[in-house]
């Protein structure tokens, strides 16, 4: 069975050629013009006819495929909905700053977590996505990008579809992948891994030396609005999620960011915002404050801006480092998991009811 090229890094391909009765450069060159974003061996013009023929055989590029993309009026921020090569869907965001062009990918089609909030829970996990897998939405993202005489991606943010954390491997083989100078070159620091906090991964993380920066997924003050919001506290509390957290900030000095989606009435009142400021204001953390994108099928709304405002002018007053967060791509489905959905069910594909939000007041 063909494996999928994205798979595989330089020293792979270095043990291919060696395995194959080819000299080693031959697999920095192959490895060069996968980075660049050909689409078939064909295409690789130093690279001779046997040898070609050769990774033909053993190799695959169908990893992902774009089937749409749309862009925001809003913002500028562009939703890549991306097929995979058994037929599963995920999403990648193209996010466009002062400071360069960001991407947020996948790690797994579905997700575990189902978190009450959250369109792509709302249908199950299916499967993890390869480190290939991950790999490719990026060499595709470029692509995209080449077309239009832009730069590539510069950071990317693992915070698409699916938990980084419950696909652990893969998602830390994607970021050593796409770190090789010989292909894209990203910079650790310019990796942000996202989790809604699987505290087991987070030291595990603190054990590769890998200055990441991290964001935790809160969302809530206390356990027990957070086991209604998130499944995963019950595995978790909250203090063993800011002490492993605290742990990767002392170790790597890099970043922490808490994440907190306000969603009206259920953890946007001024208590929640107090009980949230007196848990973070002695931690060097920032608070990224995140309005819900509002999903069809559940009842959360998003909270207007008197109400962010109070909650966010609170943690201030408190001494908690806090901003808000511009929502991106609000008019083309952007939270994850809402494109894929409108697409599978305007098509029949997949058309489950949604599950009602009972949140206890």
């Amino acid at each position: 069975m063909e494996k999928l090229i994205y798979d595989l890094s330089l020293a792979d391909l270095e043990l291919w050629c060696e395995e194959h009765g080819e000299k080693s450069f031959r697999a920095k060159q192959i490895f060069e013009w996968i980075y660049r974003g050909v689409e078939s061996f064909d295409e690789m013009s130093n690279v001779n006819k046997a040898l070609r023929e050769k990774l033909a055989a053993d190799f695959t590029f169908a990893g992902v495929t774009l089937v749409s993309h749309s862009g925001s009026e809003e913002d500028g921020s562009e939703k890549l909905l991306v097929a995979l090569s058994d037929g599963n869907m995920i999403e990648s965001v193209l996010m466009f700053h002062d400071y360069g062009i960001s991407l947020c990918v996948s790690t797994q089609v579905g997700c575990k977590m189902r978190c009450a909030f959250c369109a792509t829970g709302m249908d199950g996990f299916i499967r993890n996505l390869s480190a290939g897998e991950i790999v490719a939405q990026v060499i595709m993202a470029n692509k995209l990008l080449k077309s239009r005489g832009k730069t590539n991606v510069a950071r990317l943010v693992y915070m698409g579809s699916g938990e980084p954390f419950d696909n652990y491997d893969n998602t830390i083989r994607s970021i050593r992948l796409l770190h090789q100078p010989e292909g894209l070159n990203i910079g650790y620091r310019n990796f942000t891994l996202s989790t809604s906090g699987l505290v087991d991964g987070i030291y595990n993380l603190t054990q590769e030396d890998l200055p990441l920066n991290l964001s935790i997924s809160l969302h809530a003050p206390n356990d027990e609005l957070r086991r209604q919001l998130l499944p995963i506290a019950k595995r978790y509390t909250i203090q063993e999620v800011l002490d492993a957290a605290m742990n990767y900030f002392d170790d790597s000095g890099r970043r922490v960011t808490i994440e907190y989606i306000l969603i009206s009435e259920v953890n946007d009142t001024t208590e929640n915002a107090k009980e949230l400021a007196s848990l973070l204001k002695r931690l060097p953390f920032h608070v990224d404050l995140i309005p819900f994108n509002e999903v069809r099928g559940l009842d959360f709304k998003r909270p207007g801006y008197s109400r962010i405002k109070v909650f966010m002018d609170i943690l201030k007053e408190r001494g908690v480092n806090a901003t808000c967060r511009i929502s991106k791509g609000k008019d083309i489905n952007a939270a994850c998991g809402q494109l894929k959905r409108h697409y599978s069910e305007a098509r029949n594909i997949q058309n489950k009811p949604a599950p009602k939000a009972t949140i206890k007041k």
